[in-house]
């Protein structure tokens, strides 16, 4: 049988998963252990010049033992799925755990969790897609590609996950989940244009669609003209808003805030600090961000690596900061209890289309892609970075012409206070996120970034 036909998925099954993680507890000699399990499954097809140049696969599969022994601890790993394999991991792990420093900030085991009712979806066809059929949907994208003149580049990938964790102290969970995703990038003599689209399962994704609104775009870059730098209003893809909403959900670390080291800080008039800014109001009232894995445009796993449970939280209220990621040591130091982590996030939006956004702004640039975001002060979460792949001026509700790529430096606190308006949203990456208008974007200078 042809097996580049008709792949068969071979991760491991929950149950089988579940077993060995119960055994490796039942063989630890810890006063405490924690267990995680992780299988996946990934296959890629690239693509440039209209034309496929690789097919790979490959299988990860890993099981780490974390041994506790008071406040000491140490993790072991291995790649082997045998029982002397994780025997020894376990014996590997124990050692070290024993002649390991104790942790300055120790934290007892996490009791028992109760996770979400709901199964994270998994697609068969997105676990079992074979690269025979892959490379059938790029060719329809690398043919609409030539026939438009254009160069086309990029990659179409799929996962198959399973995770599981148990440990000592009653924490148990295992899910599995697939995601796919579609890369495109269009280049015609001084113009190009990108885009990138996620979803659970393969047949969701736009793929002709995506590759048509890139390709007609790329051609609308050619022969940009130059604007001087400045403070402009903007309007921003929903890929080119991921890449900057993602950097103030990172920075809401409750700790960081608290000693004075980030946005969200509050300092007296000496800049010392006096704790954070939960419960003010930062952002525009249109700004409404959850943490929610069970999205229907995500449905990802119901549990964080360490255990903590992955449900549903909001994030940001109407512009108001409503929760902060606390480390379970720090949450303890601090009275307050641990809910996990900032991600996935999805944030509202609203019923228009960007287009639609478009046509009802006056003056404007439209930026498609945010390129090379870096911090300039974490203090203020200042960025800077580029614009690529599609930057125009807005003139009267129109696209009136492309305009060469510039270099911002933006407060990204201060961009989010100025959002006044949201479209549609879509799924970028592990993001649920709209394409928004902004009162007021910092543009420094222009760039030859193409």
């Amino acid at each position: 049988m042809d097996t580049t036909l008709t792949p068969q998925a071979t991760l491991i099954g929950q149950d089988e998963a579940m077993s060995i993680l119960e055994k490796a507890i039942s063989q630890s000699e810890a006063d405490g252990v924690f267990v995680s399990l992780s299988n996946k499954e990934s296959s890629l097809t690239r693509y440039s010049e209209n034309q496929i140049g690789q097919n790979i696969s490959k299988t990860k599969f890993q099981v780490k033992v974390t041994s506790y022994f008071g406040k000491r601890c140490a993790t072991a790993g291995t790649t082997e799925l045998d029982s002397e394999a994780i025997a020894a991991t376990i014996r590997r792990s124990e050692e070290l755990a024993r002649i390991a420093p104790e942790d300055p900030e120790w934290v007892p085991l996490l009791e028992g969790q109760t996770y979400e009712n709901r199964t994270p979806a998994f697609d068969e066809l997105t676990a079992t897609i074979s690269p025979l059929a892959r490379a059938e949907m790029v060719r329809g994208v690398c043919a609409a590609a030539a026939k438009a003149g254009v160069n086309g580049s990029g990659t179409l990938s799929t996962d198959a996950t399973i995770d599981a964790i148990a440990n000592s102290s009653g924490v148990r969970g295992c899910d599995r989940y697939t995601k796919a995703d579609f890369g495109f990038t269009a280049r015609i003599d001084d113009g190009s244009s990108w885009n990138q689209r996620t979803a659970w399962g393969i047949g969701q994704l736009p793929v002709e669609e995506t590759a048509a609104e890139t390709i007609d775009r790329a051609k609308a870059t050619r022969n940009p003209r130059e604007v001087l730098p400045g403070v402009y209003p903007v309007i921003f893809s929903n890929a080119a808003f991921a890449d900057l909403l993602i950097w103030a959900i990172w920075n809401l670390d409750a700790r960081a805030a608290d000693e004075g080291r980030s946005f969200m800080s509050r300092t007296d008039e000496n800049g010392n600090p006096t704790g954070n800014r939960l419960g003010e109001q930062m952002f525009s009232p249109i700004v409404r961000v959850d943490r929610n894995p069970g999205h229907p445009l995500l449905q990802l796993g119901r549990f964080f690596p360490n255990g903590l449970s992955s449900d549903r939280l909001e994030v940001v209220k109407d512009g108001i900061p409503q929760a902060l990621a606390y480390s379970r040591y720090w949450a303890a130091k601090q009275g307050k209890q641990s809910q996990g982590y900032m991600y996935p996030i999805a944030m509202e939006g609203s019923d228009e289309s960007l287009a639609e956004l478009v046509a009802r702004t006056e003056r404007a640039i439209f930026v498609n892609r945010a390129w090379y975001v870096r911090y300039v002060n974490p203090r203020t979460l200042e960025v800077t970075g580029m614009t690529r792949d599609g930057t125009f001026f807005i003139k009267d509700g129109k696209i009136a012409y492309p305009i060469k790529n510039l270099r911002f430096n933006q407060v990204l606190p201060e961009m989010l206070a100025d959002v006044d308006a949201v479209s549609k949203v879509e799924r970028y990456g592990n993001s649920v996120v709209p394409g928004v208008r902004v009162k007021a974007f910092n543009f420094s200078s222009v760039t030859d970034s193409v």
